[in-house]
């Protein structure tokens, strides 16, 4: 198939920029900016010992899960290699010979029926009316039976059409085929799929891919009339739906708390970036409902495809040129809803080439180096007051950090503040006096189940467990002002981490360890100590428990207290690394 057209190809892209894969900051491509689900490393290692068998050709699971979550027949759900892969087999399927498509939408679907053999009618769009479906201007057109693509949410103008109208067109027009693509529809706002109440004639495509931020697996979901799905599985390659991505989109249907909190998050950052974008000066942005915004270039602006040729090559940023969508030209872009942070950089390189304006520079964050254990008493203190040295030597201001400490022992600041003890000497490396801001949280156990909490130096109570976990947010306040402060007068931070960052009873409300160190935009070194042994296996079991945000901040490992002929480590070197 080809995908010239497409956004996402982050080889490509690479390609044209000089840059690696990783450092493309890709808005051409519409996937969910909270990233991939917590469990899904989990799931996909469960399941790596199945993949000596052929997978499920009947997908089960899968089936069983959609059967479940959308309250319908298991023999009218098809399972496929993406939903690109179901909208072609269902054209082909349908037997019609006429495709009526608005115009414009995703390539695939004109596409899609030319391969099935149809001729195609092409229903413009009026940007006029910011390019809202008049589904009633679709009547005339279903005199002869013809299959009717459709996106709800369209693509790239993110305008849904409203399922009674789609429903009332549909039981009007028995004879007609209504392909209802719904690849978008769990990033909107209050969605009503056409799933529920649907007529005979609509099949209704489903892409997990997109919301479980997931396209690498290609995992797709039909629901229609059982006559079809029979057809279209009867023209679909065996095996096309990998135990991989069975497994994973089996749990994915269960977990609607991941997909709440990423539609509310595509709600606050499509907002804030529309109106980001909106200020543009000659910039028209139409306010669609998914997860991408469509733009249009005014006049003495650069074309689309030349301003997608800066953006990559001066920033690093891609984004996707709209003029092979019927009914645009190369004034037109679509730009995915990332996270805050990259959405304020593509508006920022935005203005620079749109409005000529000048980067204003901002405060350079301080650079910071973490070190995270393996486990507790892994020599984190000790790297930590070690590279503090090394950096002083260097001529650099450094200071120390940990946001939580535990111990029953503290050392008294000199106006009077308890700090940890380990703070303490890692301020003496760095030839700076001790202070209550370089562990602003220090617990005090003073039972199996309860500390007395001093903060910024002081006792402000004595709590157990639950009532500590409940005032941890409010407390992260006050650890980041503390860091700041600190920060501010430093050239380097050096930050030590507590326990392991793998512990996941505590990842929810950590305030010490990657939360910390995304907070500091910190290098994190996982510390190992081999005289415990399984030295290896605790690396690569911390990596493993991480979600996708923490192992990318993780800039290497350390092997601690090694005693010994190096050469004797390489093979778990490269098996760590691999």
């Amino acid at each position: 198939m080809n995908t010239e057209g497409h956004g996402g190809n982050l080889n490509r892209l690479a390609r044209q920029s000089g840059r690696a894969p990783e450092d493309i900051l890709d808005f051409s491509a519409n996937i969910n900016p909270l990233g991939p689900p917590d469990w899904l490393r989990a799931v996909v290692s469960r399941h790596v010992s199945r993949l000596s068998h052929y997978p499920d050709p009947e997908c089960s699971e899968l089936t069983d899960a959609v059967s479940q979550r959308y309250k319908v027949d298991t023999q009218n759900i098809l399972a496929g290699n993406g939903s690109t892969e179901l909208l072609y087999l269902i054209a082909q399927a349908s037997g019609k010979h006429r495709a009526v498509i608005p115009v414009p939408s995703y390539t695939d679907y004109a596409r899609a029926a030319r391969v099935a053999g149809m001729g195609i009618v092409a229903v413009p769009l009026s940007e006029a009316e910011s390019f809202r479906f008049d589904l009633e201007a679709l009547i005339p057109l279903l005199r002869a039976p013809a299959m009717i693509f459709l996106g709800r949410p369209n693509n790239p103008t993110g305008v849904v059409c409203d399922a009674d109208g789609v429903r009332k067109i549909a039981k009007l027009n028995p004879q007609s085929l209504f392909l209802v693509d719904e690849a978008f529809g769990d990033f909107v706002e209050g969605f009503e799929s056409m799933i529920r109440d649907r007529p005979a004639n609509v099949a209704v495509l489903l892409s997990l891919t997109k919301i479980f931020a997931i396209p690498g697996l290609r995992l797709g979901c039909g629901i229609a009339d059982a006559t079809l799905v029979r057809r279209a599985r009867e023209l679909q390659p065996p095996w096309s739906v990998n135990t991989l991505a069975q497994a994973v989109g089996a749990k994915a249907l269960r977990d609607d708390g991941y997909v709440a909190r990423s539609r509310a998050l595509v709600r606050e950052e499509r907002t804030r970036l529309f109106n980001a974008l909106s200020s543009i000066r000659g910039l028209t942005v139409y306010a669609g409902e998914a997860n991408f915004l469509l733009a249009r270039l005014g006049e003495g602006h650069p074309d689309a495809p030349s301003l997608a040729e800066r953006l990559l090559g001066e920033d690093g940023i891609a984004i996707r040129v709209c003029d092979n969508f019927q009914g645009m030209d190369s004034r037109y872009f679509r730009v995915a809803v990332r996270t805050a942070a990259e959405n304020e950089l593509l508006v920022t390189a935005l203005r620079r080439i749109l409005e000529g304006h000048r980067t204003l520079s901002k405060r350079r964050r301080t650079p910071a180096i973490m070190f995270q254990g393996t486990s507790s008493n892994a020599g984190k203190s000790v790297m930590t007051a070690a590279l503090c040295r090394i950096l002083l030597q260097d001529g650099l201001r450094v200071a120390p950090f940990k946001a939580q400490n535990m111990s029953l022992n503290s050392f008294v600041t000199r106006d009077g503040c308890e700090i940890g003890r380990a703070q303490a000497l890692q301020a003496r490396a760095c030839r700076i006096d001790p202070d209550a801001r370089m562990n602003p949280v220090l617990l005090k156990p003073n039972s199996d189940t309860g500390a007395q909490v001093i903060v910024m130096g002081k006792p402000v109570a004595n709590m157990n467990v639950d009532e500590y976990t409940r005032c941890k947010l409010e407390l992260f306040g006050t650890v980041c002002r503390a860091y700041d402060e600190l920060a501010a007068e430093s050239d380097v931070m050096v930050m030590e981490g507590a326990g392991s960052p793998g512990e996941v009873n505590l990842k929810q409300h950590d305030i010490v360890n990657m939360n910390m160190a995304r907070y500091a935009e910190a290098h994190v070194l996982i510390v190992g100590d081999i005289d415990r042994g399984g030295v290896f296996a605790s690396f690569i079991g911390t990596m493993e428990v991480l979600e996708e945000w923490e192992r990318s901040l993780v800039a290497g490992f350390i092997v601690n207290r090694f005693r010994g002929e190096e050469s004797l480590l390489r093979s778990a070197f490269e098996y760590t690394e691999s």
